[in-house]
Protein backbone atom coordinates (compact mmCIF):
# COMPACT_ATOMS: atom_id res chain seq x y z
CA UNK A 1 0.00 0.00 0.00
CA UNK A 2 1.45 3.45 -0.54
CA UNK A 3 0.93 5.66 2.32
CA UNK A 4 -2.13 7.13 3.03
CA UNK A 5 -3.12 9.79 5.71
CA UNK A 6 -5.45 8.34 8.94
CA UNK A 7 -8.50 11.17 7.50
CA UNK A 8 -8.29 9.31 4.43
CA UNK A 9 -8.07 5.55 5.89
CA UNK A 10 -11.00 6.53 7.97
CA UNK A 11 -13.29 7.95 4.72
CA UNK A 12 -12.35 4.94 2.80
CA UNK A 13 -13.55 2.47 5.58
CA UNK A 14 -16.16 4.15 7.08
CA UNK A 15 -14.45 4.71 10.26
CA UNK A 16 -14.49 7.66 12.86
CA UNK A 17 -10.92 8.94 12.98
CA UNK A 18 -11.34 9.31 17.11
CA UNK A 19 -7.64 10.15 17.94
CA UNK A 20 -4.71 10.82 16.32
CA UNK A 21 -3.34 13.86 13.80
CA UNK A 22 -5.39 13.44 10.51
CA UNK A 23 -2.28 14.17 8.33
CA UNK A 24 0.01 11.00 10.08
CA UNK A 25 0.67 8.77 7.12
CA UNK A 26 0.06 4.95 7.60
CA UNK A 27 2.80 2.73 5.30
CA UNK A 28 1.64 -0.48 5.77
CA UNK A 29 -1.18 -2.66 7.20
CA UNK A 30 -1.28 -5.18 9.62
CA UNK A 31 -3.58 -7.60 11.53
CA UNK A 32 -0.90 -9.45 13.77
CA UNK A 33 0.96 -7.18 16.29
CA UNK A 34 3.85 -9.99 16.17
CA UNK A 35 4.70 -8.59 12.32
CA UNK A 36 4.30 -5.38 12.64
CA UNK A 37 6.26 -2.64 11.25
CA UNK A 38 6.70 0.95 12.09
CA UNK A 39 3.94 2.85 9.95
CA UNK A 40 1.74 -0.12 10.66
CA UNK A 41 -2.09 0.67 10.44
CA UNK A 42 -3.31 -2.43 12.91
CA UNK A 43 -6.28 -4.18 11.79
CA UNK A 44 -7.77 -5.15 15.40
CA UNK A 45 -9.71 -8.26 13.43
CA UNK A 46 -12.13 -10.60 16.33
CA UNK A 47 -12.46 -14.26 15.89
CA UNK A 48 -13.68 -17.49 17.91
CA UNK A 49 -11.04 -17.61 20.05
CA UNK A 50 -9.64 -14.15 19.73
CA UNK A 51 -9.86 -10.17 19.95
CA UNK A 52 -7.96 -8.43 18.37
CA UNK A 53 -8.48 -5.10 20.58
CA UNK A 54 -7.00 -6.04 23.51
CA UNK A 55 -3.80 -5.52 21.68
CA UNK A 56 -3.75 -2.41 20.60
CA UNK A 57 -0.94 -1.20 22.92
CA UNK A 58 0.94 -4.06 21.88
CA UNK A 59 0.60 -2.84 18.71
CA UNK A 60 1.16 0.53 19.46
CA UNK A 61 4.68 -0.44 21.58
CA UNK A 62 5.66 -2.22 18.07
CA UNK A 63 5.43 1.50 16.14
CA UNK A 64 2.27 1.10 14.73
CA UNK A 65 0.75 4.42 13.95
CA UNK A 66 -2.67 3.90 14.58
CA UNK A 67 -5.22 0.75 14.79
CA UNK A 68 -8.93 0.18 12.96
CA UNK A 69 -10.62 -1.09 15.53
CA UNK A 70 -14.54 -1.86 16.80
CA UNK A 71 -14.14 -1.14 21.00
CA UNK A 72 -13.54 1.45 23.00
CA UNK A 73 -9.78 1.82 23.07
CA UNK A 74 -7.57 1.22 26.65
CA UNK A 75 -6.02 3.94 28.85
CA UNK A 76 -2.85 4.80 28.20
CA UNK A 77 -1.68 4.81 24.61
CA UNK A 78 0.91 6.86 23.38
CA UNK A 79 -0.19 10.26 22.61
CA UNK A 80 -0.71 10.98 18.84
CA UNK A 81 -1.81 7.35 18.47
CA UNK A 82 -4.33 7.30 15.88
CA UNK A 83 -8.12 5.11 16.23
CA UNK A 84 -10.46 4.33 13.70
CA UNK A 85 -12.96 3.52 15.05
CA UNK A 86 -15.69 1.04 13.55
CA UNK A 87 -19.03 -0.19 14.30
CA UNK A 88 -17.23 -3.66 12.51
CA UNK A 89 -13.77 -4.32 11.80
CA UNK A 90 -13.82 -6.89 9.48
CA UNK A 91 -16.72 -4.95 7.78
CA UNK A 92 -14.32 -1.89 8.11
CA UNK A 93 -11.31 -4.23 6.32
CA UNK A 94 -13.34 -5.17 3.68
CA UNK A 95 -14.12 -1.20 2.83
CA UNK A 96 -10.76 -0.38 3.12
CA UNK A 97 -9.73 -3.07 0.34
CA UNK A 98 -12.61 -1.98 -2.12
CA UNK A 99 -11.62 1.54 -1.88
CA UNK A 100 -7.62 1.08 -2.15
CA UNK A 101 -9.19 -1.67 -5.45
CA UNK A 102 -11.06 1.35 -6.77
CA UNK A 103 -7.98 3.64 -6.49
CA UNK A 104 -5.31 0.81 -8.48
CA UNK A 105 -5.34 0.39 -12.08
CA UNK A 106 -3.98 -3.05 -12.25
CA UNK A 107 -5.34 -5.71 -13.89
CA UNK A 108 -5.73 -8.61 -12.12
CA UNK A 109 -5.58 -12.95 -12.57
CA UNK A 110 -8.11 -14.16 -10.02
CA UNK A 111 -7.83 -18.14 -9.07
CA UNK A 112 -10.00 -20.38 -7.41
CA UNK A 113 -10.30 -23.88 -7.59
CA UNK A 114 -10.77 -27.19 -5.12
CA UNK A 115 -6.84 -27.75 -5.62
CA UNK A 116 -3.51 -26.17 -7.13
CA UNK A 117 -4.90 -22.87 -6.44
CA UNK A 118 -1.62 -21.64 -4.47
CA UNK A 119 0.69 -23.21 -6.69
CA UNK A 120 -0.81 -21.65 -9.96
CA UNK A 121 -0.76 -18.14 -8.06
CA UNK A 122 3.36 -19.04 -7.52
CA UNK A 123 3.48 -20.00 -11.19
CA UNK A 124 1.29 -17.36 -12.56
CA UNK A 125 3.53 -14.81 -10.50
CA UNK A 126 6.70 -16.03 -11.57
CA UNK A 127 5.38 -15.79 -15.56
CA UNK A 128 4.49 -12.53 -15.18
CA UNK A 129 6.93 -10.90 -13.27
CA UNK A 130 9.48 -11.62 -15.76
CA UNK A 131 8.00 -8.76 -17.93
CA UNK A 132 5.59 -6.88 -15.22
CA UNK A 133 5.82 -5.72 -12.06
CA UNK A 134 3.31 -7.85 -9.92
CA UNK A 135 1.49 -8.08 -6.59
CA UNK A 136 0.18 -11.72 -5.47
CA UNK A 137 -1.55 -13.18 -2.61
CA UNK A 138 0.28 -13.26 0.46
CA UNK A 139 0.87 -17.04 1.16
CA UNK A 140 -2.40 -18.67 1.04
CA UNK A 141 -4.37 -16.26 2.68
CA UNK A 142 -7.46 -16.55 -0.25
CA UNK A 143 -10.15 -15.66 2.35
CA UNK A 144 -12.77 -12.81 3.44
CA UNK A 145 -9.61 -11.60 5.78
CA UNK A 146 -6.83 -12.75 3.35
CA UNK A 147 -7.87 -10.87 -0.06
CA UNK A 148 -8.61 -8.13 1.62
CA UNK A 149 -5.02 -7.64 3.19
CA UNK A 150 -3.47 -8.90 -0.29
CA UNK A 151 -5.18 -6.15 -2.08
CA UNK A 152 -4.16 -3.57 0.57
CA UNK A 153 -0.72 -4.82 0.06
CA UNK A 154 -0.72 -3.65 -3.92
CA UNK A 155 0.94 -0.36 -4.86
CA UNK A 156 0.12 1.90 -7.20
CA UNK A 157 3.33 1.26 -9.59
CA UNK A 158 2.06 -2.32 -9.87
CA UNK A 159 0.92 -3.49 -13.27
CA UNK A 160 -0.91 -6.51 -12.28
CA UNK A 161 -2.25 -8.69 -9.63
CA UNK A 162 -2.43 -12.80 -9.27
CA UNK A 163 -5.05 -12.92 -6.75
CA UNK A 164 -6.55 -16.54 -4.86
CA UNK A 165 -9.53 -16.96 -4.00
CA UNK A 166 -11.00 -19.75 -1.95
CA UNK A 167 -14.16 -20.69 0.21
CA UNK A 168 -15.81 -23.25 2.43
CA UNK A 169 -19.63 -22.46 2.36
CA UNK A 170 -21.81 -21.22 -1.00
CA UNK A 171 -21.89 -17.41 -1.39
CA UNK A 172 -18.07 -17.07 -0.62
CA UNK A 173 -16.97 -16.64 -4.00
CA UNK A 174 -18.57 -13.83 -5.42
CA UNK A 175 -17.96 -11.03 -2.78
CA UNK A 176 -14.66 -11.99 -3.02
CA UNK A 177 -14.61 -11.73 -6.84
CA UNK A 178 -16.54 -8.58 -6.56
CA UNK A 179 -13.74 -6.95 -4.48
CA UNK A 180 -11.10 -8.65 -6.72
CA UNK A 181 -12.36 -7.06 -9.63
CA UNK A 182 -10.82 -9.64 -12.24
CA UNK A 183 -10.12 -9.26 -15.75
CA UNK A 184 -8.56 -13.10 -15.76
CA UNK A 185 -10.40 -15.96 -13.83
CA UNK A 186 -9.00 -19.08 -13.64
CA UNK A 187 -10.45 -22.41 -12.53
CA UNK A 188 -7.87 -25.10 -11.25
CA UNK A 189 -10.55 -27.77 -11.12
CA UNK A 190 -13.95 -29.14 -9.83
CA UNK A 191 -12.94 -31.90 -7.25
CA UNK A 192 -14.29 -32.75 -3.74
CA UNK A 193 -12.59 -30.42 -1.35
CA UNK A 194 -15.17 -28.53 1.33
CA UNK A 195 -17.83 -31.06 -0.24
CA UNK A 196 -18.63 -31.66 3.81
CA UNK A 197 -20.76 -27.70 3.54
CA UNK A 198 -21.49 -27.81 -0.44
CA UNK A 199 -23.01 -30.92 -0.34
CA UNK A 200 -21.84 -32.36 -4.26
CA UNK A 201 -19.30 -31.45 -7.14
CA UNK A 202 -22.54 -29.60 -9.03
CA UNK A 203 -23.11 -27.31 -5.89
CA UNK A 204 -18.67 -26.80 -5.92
CA UNK A 205 -18.49 -25.97 -9.37
CA UNK A 206 -21.66 -23.33 -9.42
CA UNK A 207 -20.16 -22.17 -6.70
CA UNK A 208 -16.32 -21.67 -8.32
CA UNK A 209 -18.20 -20.55 -11.42
CA UNK A 210 -19.38 -17.20 -9.75
CA UNK A 211 -15.99 -16.23 -10.12
CA UNK A 212 -16.74 -16.42 -14.40
CA UNK A 213 -19.70 -14.37 -13.98
CA UNK A 214 -17.29 -11.41 -12.70
CA UNK A 215 -15.71 -11.31 -15.84
CA UNK A 216 -16.02 -8.34 -18.06
CA UNK A 217 -16.76 -9.27 -21.67
CA UNK A 218 -13.12 -8.47 -22.81
CA UNK A 219 -11.62 -10.42 -20.08
CA UNK A 220 -11.03 -14.28 -20.36
CA UNK A 221 -11.89 -17.37 -18.34
CA UNK A 222 -8.95 -19.92 -18.49
CA UNK A 223 -10.44 -23.94 -17.65
CA UNK A 224 -8.71 -27.13 -17.40
CA UNK A 225 -9.97 -29.19 -20.72
CA UNK A 226 -10.02 -32.53 -18.70
CA UNK A 227 -12.15 -31.27 -16.34
CA UNK A 228 -15.87 -33.33 -16.50
CA UNK A 229 -17.26 -29.86 -15.93
CA UNK A 230 -15.66 -27.56 -18.02
CA UNK A 231 -18.68 -27.14 -20.16
CA UNK A 232 -20.99 -25.51 -17.36
CA UNK A 233 -18.28 -23.35 -16.57
CA UNK A 234 -17.65 -22.10 -19.83
CA UNK A 235 -21.46 -20.99 -19.91
CA UNK A 236 -20.68 -19.09 -16.99
CA UNK A 237 -19.22 -16.14 -18.67
CA UNK A 238 -19.25 -13.77 -22.07
CA UNK A 239 -15.52 -13.73 -21.92
CA UNK A 240 -12.74 -14.83 -24.37
CA UNK A 241 -12.32 -19.16 -22.68
CA UNK A 242 -8.91 -20.64 -23.22
CA UNK A 243 -8.94 -24.48 -21.94
CA UNK A 244 -5.58 -26.06 -21.49
CA UNK A 245 -4.67 -29.95 -21.33
CA UNK A 246 -2.71 -32.59 -21.62
CA UNK A 247 -4.82 -33.94 -25.00
CA UNK A 248 -6.38 -31.48 -25.59
CA UNK A 249 -7.09 -27.57 -25.67
CA UNK A 250 -5.96 -24.79 -26.99
CA UNK A 251 -2.41 -25.23 -24.62
CA UNK A 252 -1.22 -28.53 -24.25
CA UNK A 253 1.65 -29.97 -22.46
CA UNK A 254 3.12 -33.41 -23.74
CA UNK A 255 6.07 -35.24 -23.55
CA UNK A 256 6.42 -35.18 -19.80
CA UNK A 257 9.45 -36.59 -17.70
CA UNK A 258 9.62 -36.63 -14.04
CA UNK A 259 12.64 -36.04 -12.44
CA UNK A 260 13.07 -36.26 -8.70
CA UNK A 261 13.31 -32.51 -8.45
CA UNK A 262 11.18 -31.26 -11.76
CA UNK A 263 9.28 -31.98 -14.54
CA UNK A 264 10.13 -31.22 -18.13
CA UNK A 265 7.86 -30.69 -20.95
CA UNK A 266 7.00 -29.35 -24.24
CA UNK A 267 4.70 -26.71 -24.36
CA UNK A 268 2.42 -26.77 -27.36
CA UNK A 269 -0.85 -25.58 -29.15
CA UNK A 270 -1.77 -21.91 -31.03
CA UNK A 271 0.58 -20.48 -29.81
CA UNK A 272 3.57 -22.25 -30.76
CA UNK A 273 5.57 -24.47 -29.31
CA UNK A 274 8.32 -24.34 -26.38
CA UNK A 275 10.69 -26.26 -24.19
CA UNK A 276 9.83 -25.81 -20.44
CA UNK A 277 10.98 -27.26 -17.29
CA UNK A 278 9.68 -27.12 -13.91
CA UNK A 279 11.70 -27.41 -10.64
CA UNK A 280 8.59 -29.13 -8.39
CA UNK A 281 7.47 -32.48 -9.73
CA UNK A 282 4.15 -33.90 -10.67
CA UNK A 283 2.24 -34.46 -13.08
CA UNK A 284 -0.92 -32.16 -12.07
CA UNK A 285 1.83 -29.62 -11.23
CA UNK A 286 2.63 -29.15 -15.11
CA UNK A 287 -1.46 -28.87 -15.16
CA UNK A 288 -1.04 -25.70 -12.67
CA UNK A 289 2.07 -24.05 -14.44
CA UNK A 290 0.06 -24.60 -18.18
CA UNK A 291 -2.66 -22.44 -16.51
CA UNK A 292 -0.13 -19.31 -15.50
CA UNK A 293 1.57 -19.82 -19.07
CA UNK A 294 -2.09 -19.30 -20.39
CA UNK A 295 -2.45 -16.22 -18.35
CA UNK A 296 1.07 -15.07 -19.58
CA UNK A 297 0.29 -15.15 -22.81
CA UNK A 298 -3.15 -13.53 -22.25
CA UNK A 299 -1.54 -10.63 -21.06
CA UNK A 300 0.70 -10.47 -24.44
CA UNK A 301 3.62 -12.41 -23.16
CA UNK A 302 5.82 -14.81 -26.13
CA UNK A 303 5.82 -18.34 -25.54
CA UNK A 304 9.16 -18.59 -24.47
CA UNK A 305 9.33 -16.40 -22.49
CA UNK A 306 6.80 -17.80 -20.06
CA UNK A 307 8.27 -21.13 -20.26
CA UNK A 308 11.13 -20.01 -19.20
CA UNK A 309 9.76 -17.82 -16.05
CA UNK A 310 8.74 -21.34 -14.38
CA UNK A 311 12.19 -22.93 -14.36
CA UNK A 312 12.70 -19.44 -11.66
CA UNK A 313 9.49 -20.45 -9.59
CA UNK A 314 9.50 -20.38 -5.80
CA UNK A 315 6.68 -21.92 -4.48
CA UNK A 316 5.08 -21.09 -1.18
CA UNK A 317 5.94 -23.89 1.42
CA UNK A 318 4.23 -27.35 2.22
CA UNK A 319 3.85 -27.68 -1.77
CA UNK A 320 5.88 -30.44 -3.25
CA UNK A 321 8.84 -29.37 -1.68
CA UNK A 322 12.02 -31.47 -2.00
CA UNK A 323 14.48 -32.26 1.05
CA UNK A 324 17.09 -35.12 1.32
CA UNK A 325 18.20 -36.18 4.33
CA UNK A 326 20.45 -39.34 4.80
CA UNK A 327 20.61 -39.63 1.25
CA UNK A 328 16.91 -40.32 1.50
CA UNK A 329 14.23 -37.63 -0.46
CA UNK A 330 11.75 -36.39 1.15
CA UNK A 331 8.71 -34.64 -0.82
CA UNK A 332 6.81 -32.06 1.50
CA UNK A 333 3.32 -32.06 0.42
CA UNK A 334 1.78 -31.32 3.57
CA UNK A 335 0.16 -28.04 3.10
CA UNK A 336 -3.24 -29.21 2.61
CA UNK A 337 -5.22 -32.68 1.45
CA UNK A 338 -8.37 -34.19 -0.18
CA UNK A 339 -9.15 -37.33 -2.48
CA UNK A 340 -7.93 -35.63 -5.97
CA UNK A 341 -4.93 -33.94 -4.70
CA UNK A 342 -3.78 -36.91 -2.70
CA UNK A 343 -4.13 -39.31 -5.20
CA UNK A 344 -2.10 -36.71 -7.62
CA UNK A 345 0.28 -36.98 -4.86
CA UNK A 346 0.92 -40.39 -4.78
CA UNK A 347 0.64 -40.83 -8.69
CA UNK A 348 3.93 -38.28 -8.83
CA UNK A 349 5.47 -40.32 -6.08
CA UNK A 350 5.62 -43.46 -8.67
CA UNK A 351 6.54 -41.90 -11.55
CA UNK A 352 9.94 -41.39 -9.95
CA UNK A 353 12.92 -44.00 -10.57
CA UNK A 354 14.23 -44.85 -6.90
CA UNK A 355 17.22 -47.26 -5.88
CA UNK A 356 15.37 -47.95 -2.72
CA UNK A 357 11.13 -47.89 -1.99
CA UNK A 358 7.94 -45.81 -2.41
CA UNK A 359 6.78 -44.52 0.68
CA UNK A 360 3.55 -42.44 1.61
CA UNK A 361 2.73 -41.26 4.91
CA UNK A 362 -0.33 -39.99 4.87
CA UNK A 363 -2.92 -38.03 6.94
CA UNK A 364 -6.33 -37.47 7.16
CA UNK A 365 -8.09 -35.41 5.15
CA UNK A 366 -10.77 -32.39 6.18
CA UNK A 367 -14.13 -31.84 5.17
CA UNK A 368 -15.43 -34.65 3.07
CA UNK A 369 -18.42 -35.33 5.31
CA UNK A 370 -20.52 -38.33 4.26
CA UNK A 371 -18.36 -38.76 1.23
CA UNK A 372 -15.23 -39.29 3.86
CA UNK A 373 -15.53 -43.30 3.21
CA UNK A 374 -15.42 -43.08 -0.43
CA UNK A 375 -12.25 -40.29 -0.40
CA UNK A 376 -10.52 -42.74 1.29
CA UNK A 377 -11.27 -45.79 0.21
CA UNK A 378 -10.07 -44.10 -3.47
CA UNK A 379 -6.65 -43.43 -1.95
CA UNK A 380 -6.12 -46.19 -0.34
CA UNK A 381 -6.45 -47.98 -3.72
CA UNK A 382 -4.04 -45.97 -5.65
CA UNK A 383 -1.80 -46.33 -2.85
CA UNK A 384 -1.90 -50.37 -2.98
CA UNK A 385 -1.30 -50.02 -6.81
CA UNK A 386 1.43 -47.56 -6.55
CA UNK A 387 3.60 -47.69 -3.24
CA UNK A 388 6.07 -49.98 -1.53
CA UNK A 389 5.51 -48.91 1.95
CA UNK A 390 2.22 -46.92 3.73
CA UNK A 391 2.08 -45.52 6.80
CA UNK A 392 -1.27 -44.04 7.92
CA UNK A 393 -1.40 -41.70 10.51
CA UNK A 394 -4.16 -41.15 12.95
CA UNK A 395 -7.75 -42.43 13.55
CA UNK A 396 -9.13 -40.96 10.38
CA UNK A 397 -6.25 -41.91 8.06
CA UNK A 398 -6.81 -45.46 8.56
CA UNK A 399 -9.44 -46.03 6.47
CA UNK A 400 -6.49 -45.17 3.88
CA UNK A 401 -4.75 -48.09 5.12
CA UNK A 402 -8.04 -50.45 5.49
CA UNK A 403 -8.86 -50.16 1.98
CA UNK A 404 -5.10 -50.49 0.77
CA UNK A 405 -4.93 -53.71 2.94
CA UNK A 406 -8.28 -54.53 1.03
CA UNK A 407 -6.91 -54.06 -1.94
CA UNK A 408 -4.00 -56.72 -1.66
CA UNK A 409 -0.84 -54.27 -0.42
CA UNK A 410 1.22 -56.13 1.92
CA UNK A 411 3.34 -53.50 3.66
CA UNK A 412 0.38 -50.93 5.33
CA UNK A 413 1.68 -49.45 8.81
CA UNK A 414 -0.55 -47.25 11.10
CA UNK A 415 0.57 -44.86 13.85
CA UNK A 416 -1.18 -43.19 15.96
CA UNK A 417 -0.07 -39.49 15.56
CA UNK A 418 2.87 -37.35 14.16
CA UNK A 419 5.71 -38.03 16.86
CA UNK A 420 4.90 -42.10 16.45
CA UNK A 421 4.94 -41.73 12.32
CA UNK A 422 8.57 -39.61 12.73
CA UNK A 423 10.14 -42.15 15.14
CA UNK A 424 9.04 -45.24 12.58
CA UNK A 425 10.26 -43.27 9.23
CA UNK A 426 13.04 -42.42 11.10
CA UNK A 427 13.99 -45.79 12.13
CA UNK A 428 12.74 -47.36 8.77
CA UNK A 429 13.82 -44.80 5.58
CA UNK A 430 17.24 -46.60 3.90
CA UNK A 431 19.57 -44.28 1.57
CA UNK A 432 17.79 -44.26 -2.21
CA UNK A 433 14.10 -44.36 -0.43
CA UNK A 434 11.64 -41.41 -1.82
CA UNK A 435 8.95 -40.51 0.86
CA UNK A 436 5.82 -38.90 0.20
CA UNK A 437 4.38 -36.49 3.21
CA UNK A 438 0.53 -35.35 3.00
CA UNK A 439 -2.73 -34.52 4.98
CA UNK A 440 -4.39 -31.82 5.26
CA UNK A 441 -3.73 -28.53 7.15
CA UNK A 442 -5.53 -29.59 10.44
CA UNK A 443 -3.08 -32.88 10.29
CA UNK A 444 0.17 -30.67 10.72
CA UNK A 445 2.42 -33.60 9.17
CA UNK A 446 5.39 -31.10 8.80
CA UNK A 447 5.81 -32.05 12.42
CA UNK A 448 7.18 -35.36 10.55
CA UNK A 449 9.48 -33.49 8.63
CA UNK A 450 10.99 -31.53 11.36
CA UNK A 451 11.35 -34.38 13.44
CA UNK A 452 12.90 -36.73 10.77
CA UNK A 453 16.08 -37.51 11.63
Amino acid sequence: MNPLSLSKLAAMSGATLLAGMPETLATGISKDTRTIRPGDLYIALRGERFDGNRYLADAASKGACAALCDSDPPVGLPAGFGILLTPDTQAGLTRLAESWRGMLRLKSIVITGSSGKTSTKDFATAVLGSQFRVTSTLGNLNNQIGLPLSILEANREDEFAVWEIGMNHRGEIAPLAGLALPEIGIVTGIGVAHIEHLGSRDEIAREKGDLLERLPATGCAILRQDDKFSVKLRARTQARVLEVGFDEGALRASKIRQEPAGSRFCIEGEFGTSEAYLPVPGRHMVGNALMAVAAGLVCGLPLDQCASALSRIELTGGRMGRVVRRGVTLLDDTYNANPDSMVAAVETLSSFSASGRKIAVLGMMAELGSHAAAGYERVGRAASLQLDTLICVGSEAAAIADAAVDAGHHDVRRVSDNAAAASLLSSLAEEGDIILLKGSRSARMEEILNQFS
